[in-house]
């Protein structure tokens, strides 16, 4: 049996693997007892610039520390623009580095830049996602530089087309940080979205190292339970 979906439950998902994910994000959020989802693809520069993106060992020190590693695909490109099959590709290849590398098998997906389809969801879920994270969009209109959307309900939202309540960037704030964190509750979860902190490549999805450690010291002084995206599946049957 599924349980209850408590007020206060929030998702915190990672996109990218910018290297401050590992070096500050992942051990403020390891002090608080708080587990988040890192969503990895070896697109962008992650795979030439190792001064800015993660390596794979440290990928596979997050999975070994207990945090979520999602597929993000291999080369991070428009979903909407690619065949079924250059996406299955795609997806395999993060399969297969995940493997080599000893992290644990993804559970769940993250469409890049928040662009999806009907024809990759039903690629999504041939694959076995149980969940997959979206952006704002269609509820709200989507704002590159940050914004908000809906909060993740069950009842309305497919699994695979999990909605991003709070996209980190300039245009996001506390107060939207907070306008979030109040969709959390009547079985609803507010599902947070960050970059790198800071982001030295993107500035439009860049998170300040000082803002984070404001809405962590949030979450955890006010009771709220931070989990990945997998850890839904507790509460969703």
């Amino acid at each position: 049996m599924a349980e209850a979906i408590p007020d206060r439950l929030v998702v915190m998902t990672f996109d990218d693997g910018p290297k401050s994910q590992f070096t500050f994000a992942a051990p403020l959020l390891k002090s608080c007892g708080f587990n988040a989802t890192f969503y990895i693809t070896e697109g962008l520069r992650f795979r030439e610039d190792k001064e800015r993106y993660m390596t794979w060992e440290e990928v596979a020190a997050l999975d070994a520390d207990g945090f979520e590693i999602g597929n993000h695909t291999r080369r991070h490109r428009n979903v909407v623009t690619q065949s079924a099959e250059e996406l299955r590709e795609d997806i395999e290849h993060i399969d297969r580095r995940f493997a080599e590398h000893g992290i644990t098998e993804a559970r769940t997906f993250c469409y890049p830049g928040y662009n999806h389809c009907s024809e990759a969801v039903a690629v999504v879920k041939a694959r076995g996602f149980r969940f997959a994270r979206r952006g704002t969009e269609p509820e709200y209109e989507y704002d590159e530089d940050g914004g908000r959307g809906p909060a993740y309900d069950p009842q309305v939202h497919d699994p695979l087309l999990v909605p991003t309540t709070g996209a980190s960037g300039p245009h996001w704030g506390f107060d939207d940080f907070q306008w979030a964190l109040d969709e959390a509750r009547d079985g609803r979860v507010a599902v947070l979205t960050f970059h790198g902190v800071p982001d030295l490549d993107h500035a439009w999805v860049n998170t300040a190292p000082d803002d984070f450690e404001r809405y962590v010291g949030h979450l955890r002084d006010n009771d709220f339970t931070v989990v990945a995206l997998r850890d839904l599946d507790r509460y969703v049957g």
